[in-house]
């Protein structure tokens, strides 16, 4: 009787999809994946999305946590706002592992 190791065994494992990150349209790598709160967990939000590190930081140096939870609680309101508009059209010519880092905006400084 042949032993199992020598067998053609066939697996049931399958690999969970990859995440893809609602902003961009792009694949997200293990190493880059980051959960955003969609209204801030400091005003009471549970909600998560997972989104690239680079998207991530964007959505935080563009709007202030009440801007967040007021005007901006879902992606497509988020991806409805011009700044972030711009800011996609630009990273999503950039390779899934892409990382740069963010400045915060002149409208935030204020």
């Amino acid at each position: 009787m042949p032993r199992k190791r020598n067998q053609d065994v066939t697996s049931w494992y399958e690999a969970p999809p990859p995440d893809v990150c609602p902003l961009c349209g792009r694949i997200v790598p293990a190493e880059q994946r980051d959960e955003h709160h969609l209204v801030p967990k400091s005003r009471g939000g549970r909600k998560t999305q997972v989104l690239h590190r680079i998207c991530h930081r964007q959505i935080h140096a563009q709007f202030s946590e009440a801007e967040l939870e007021q005007s901006y609680p879902t992606v497509e309101a988020l991806l409805a706002h011009p700044a972030i508009q711009t800011f996609v059209a630009w990273v999503k010519k950039k390779p899934p592992g892409f990382y740069d880092g963010t400045r915060r905006s002149n409208r935030r400084r204020e």
